[in-house]
């Protein structure tokens, strides 16, 4: 650390001033932050919200000889020794990165009783071009090309009087402009005990002596001179005074309107052109973005019509979790970190791959939420100088950045719509092109309101895609069961492909006795409403399985709550239960285009089962059908969405789905690809549901059923059939359990019963046991004190199988489990 005594040299009433970029914080005598400025943000890191209030030690390490117990640089300028004090001290900012400072500190008594008053500011800049000066309000004029011929400039901060009043008012009033923000009779008495301890100034070779004024908050300011040679300022890498932070509309600034739409660079064009061309490249905004409700699109339509006419590169940023279809990963992220993902970029210069590498599409950035600028804050920059480049780049989160904009000048503007900050919008121009100023930021500003709007459209678009897209996926089958005999596909496709959602379904049920209910069924409308019934109808019919009741029976149940639900509930179906162990499909239809069975020897057929009426019409008999299956054959049950083609009847749709297109090697996902090939059309207008199952069977000698004579010494005989039947097909491992289990079971059926029990065996890749009876009240699992005789049955079974359930028939009850082969 160095530190410098108070230069006794009076500072003279030049008017000459250098110009630098002031941080300003108070400690108060409590220890903690009261005031921190957002030059103490740029500089440190650090926002306003993370350091008020809080304790100043340790906030801002000490970096050059630090060694553990070394005071950190608040400390060491909270001196009590010295009332003021003027130096150097390299400090580590909130990334960790090396930060060289210059600092004038102030023992004052305002505000809030003994405060310390610090003003800093990073000396990189002005030790490697040197301070910007100004003569009163106006920019003295650089060099040509901007530099100095020795390289870096040596700056010393110092603190120094001012000999004449006059100057000396004048500069405490520029200087009160970045000194707390109090009320006027408190930040004049801070003014007046700043003074005799010495002006803030900077020392530059050794030689002059400069008074420090906030460069941020300079008043008028002439324009650069031009040089005639080349047409462009003659200082070309050196910044404005500060990068503007637009905070909105001002009372002072014109209503925003647009640029003039220069399709190459050049001069300023007359104001009533420019006044035209803003209203132009509005118009083109409104007539060329938003034409779809993709997200991309849109952004690439919003980027194309800025480009060249008002910027010469343009990319659009968006929040990610605002867009992205699924949540981003909690470990990944913490919650002050914003993910933002550049969906669209367009540029006008003639080596591409610079800025593709540097900003390529689809690229996901990580900013943190207190970054600056924030995503809903403006930032105009006239010029870029070279030396913030780097910082710029790092602020925007792209580091890369870096090398391509020196010299250019930037309009950064937010995309907000509806309340919500979507993302932001980057504008920039080559050195050679007008520079931006306030109306060319106020126009951009216009331009990414109206942009955000479609953007936000998409948003919702996309929201509400999701939405009914995860409600059709929550009432639709995920992937098909597996079930003993028989495999299973489906596909489905919804007819409004903006909504994804439809009133079209299938499901497979698996039914006690090895059996399973195939159900294709199509509600009459689309969209939402049509799927919310679907999920209703579906729901039903799933319930109304459970008690297996015969095809006819069911549908019938099912027209009665259509007309519970109300008149307008009207939908088709078929309803179908396939035996594998008798070898026969029993079927019901309301309405419905009949299915297609495709026989073992080649030959589909259409099956010839009565109509009946559609879900919802009432008064319509259904009838069951029962027709054998041998094994082999293909079930194809589809929704007329399929099989409708334009200008022809649903016959001739039939047709070709009758056709012979089925092959006996093919699996189920195998035919349900050939058929939506082969028949559907791209220009359907309606859902398409499509279920196919293959009836395998099951072969005779892996099933065993008996019937039970109505005695409890039945049990007995039960135990016996069951361990003879294992030793045939060699599962004498599981022997003891199962004839466990199947005592229990058989004694609970026998003393409910009144006319029939019986027990089923089945070998189908997994032991399943079902014992039936003719009482229809389904047992319940409970649990058995210490002294009671009964009640543990079912306990046991549910503790030891793999599986075990219980199910209604059309007359009883069955109870069953499984247990997994040995092997």
């Amino acid at each position: 650390m160095t530190r410098l005594p108070t230069t006794t040299t009076p500072l003279a009433a030049t008017g000459v001033c250098a110009l630098v970029r002031l941080a300003v914080l108070c400690v108060g005598p409590d220890g903690d932050v009261s005031y921190w400025n957002r030059g103490a943000e740029e500089l440190f890191g650090h926002r306003w919200e993370g350091v008020f209030g809080r304790p100043a030690a340790g906030l801002l390490p000490h970096t050059a000889g630090r060694h553990p117990g070394e005071q950190d640089a608040l400390e060491v300028l909270d001196d009590l020794t010295r009332s003021a004090w003027a130096g150097a001290l390299p400090t580590t900012d909130r990334d960790g990165g090396v930060k060289d400072v210059v600092w004038w500190s102030y023992r004052i008594m305002e505000p809030a009783g003994r405060s310390l008053l610090v003003i800093a500011a990073n000396a990189r800049p002005l030790r490697d071009t040197g301070p910007r000066l100004a003569l009163g309000d106006h920019l003295l004029p650089y060099t040509a090309d901007g530099t100095t011929a020795r390289g870096a400039v040596r700056i010393t901060p110092r603190l120094a009087p001012v000999a004449d009043p006059a100057h000396a008012e004048h500069l405490t009033g520029r200087l009160g402009s970045v000194l707390p923000r109090v009320s006027a009779g408190r930040l004049d008495r801070i003014v007046r005990q700043i003074v005799p301890l010495g002006y803030p100034a900077v020392e530059v070779d050794g030689t002059v002596l400069l008074p420090v004024l906030p460069e941020e908050y300079g008043t008028t300011v002439a324009p650069d001179p031009v040089n005639p040679a080349t047409g462009r300022t003659a200082r070309p890498t050196r910044p404005a005074p500060h990068p503007e932070l637009l905070p909105g509309p001002r009372a002072d600034v014109p209503a925003p309107a647009p640029v003039p739409a220069a399709t190459t660079p050049g001069p300023s064009l007359a104001p009533g052109h420019v006044l035209d061309e803003q209203l132009a490249l509005l118009r083109e905004t409104g007539a060329k973005v938003g034409t779809t409700l993709d997200l991309e699109t849109t952004a690439r339509e919003l980027c194309a019509v800025t480009v060249p006419r008002f910027a010469d590169f343009a990319a659009v940023l968006v929040v990610d979790q605002l867009f992205s279809d699924t949540e981003p990963p909690k470990d990944d992220l913490s919650g002050d970190t914003i993910i933002a993902r550049r969906v669209a970029v367009a540029h006008t210069d003639t080596t591409p791959g610079a800025w593709a590498a540097a900003l390529p599409e689809g690229e996901l950035i990580p900013l943190p939420a207190d970054s600056t600028p924030r995503l809903g804050e403006p930032l105009l920059v006239p010029v870029i100088d070279p030396a913030l480049a780097r910082d710029i780049a790092l602020d925007l989160g792209v580091p890369g950045l870096g090398p391509l904009l020196p010299e250019r000048s930037m309009v950064v503007v937010p995309l907000t719509a509806r309340g919500t900050v979507l993302g932001r919008m980057c504008f920039l121009r080559h050195p050679g092109r007008r520079p931006f100023d306030a109306k060319d930021a106020a126009t951009a500003a216009e331009v990414a309101a109206r942009g955000a709007v479609h953007l936000d459209n998409a948003r919702l678009h996309r929201l509400e895609s999701r939405a009914a897209a995860t409600l059709q996926r929550s009432m639709m089958p995920t992937r098909p069961p597996r079930i003993p005999g028989v495999r299973i596909a489906h596909h489905y496709m919804p007819g409004d492909r903006q909504a994804q959602v439809g009133g079209d379904w299938f499901d497979a049920i698996q039914l006690p006795g090895g059996r399973v209910a195939l159900i294709v069924g199509d509600v009459m409308g689309h969209g939402l409403l049509s799927a919310a019934v679907m999920g209703q109808f579906r729901t039903s019919v799933i319930t109304m399985a459970a008690l297996d009741l015969p095809p006819a029976q069911l549908l019938r149940h099912l027209d009665n709550l259509a007309h519970r639900l109300g008149a307008e509930h009207l939908a088709t179906c078929v309803y179908a239960v396939y035996d594998p162990i008798h070898r026969s499909l029993t079927l019901a239809n309301a309405g419905h285009i009949p299915p297609v069975l495709a026989r073992h020897d080649g030959r589909s057929e259409l099956l010839q089962i009565p109509k009946g009426a559609p879900i919802g019409v009432g008064g319509v008999p259904f009838e069951t059908v029962e027709i054998p299956v041998p094994d082999g054959s293909w079930l194809v049950l589809c929704t007329d969405g399929l099989v409708e083609v334009r200008g022809q009847g649903i016959d001739a749709g039939l047709a070709a789905l009758c056709s012979n297109v089925i092959e006996p090697q093919q699996t189920p996902e195998d035919v349900c690809e050939q058929i939506l090939s082969r028949v559907h059309s791209d220009d359907r207008r309606d859902d398409v549901a499509l279920l196919v199952a293959n009836f395998q069977g099951i072969p005779s000698e892996d099933v065993a059923e008996w019937r039970l004579a109505m005695d409890l010494s039945d049990v007995r005989r039960a135990r016996a059939l069951t361990r003879e039947q294992l030793a045939r097909w060699g599962l004498h491992g599981l022997s003891d359990l199962t004839e466990l289990l199947v005592s229990e079971l058989v004694t609970n059926a026998l003393r409910v019963a009144s006319h029939e029990v019986s027990l089923r065996l089945m070998r189908v890749g997994k032991l399943l046991v079902e014992v039936s009876d003719d009482d229809h009240n389904l047992p319940q699992l409970r649990r058995a004190d210490a002294d009671d005789e009964e009640g543990r049955g079912l306990a046991l079974v549910s503790n030891l199988s793999r599986r075990w359930g219980t199910s209604r028939k059309a007359v009883g009850k069955v109870v069953w489990f499984e247990l997994a082969l040995p092997g």
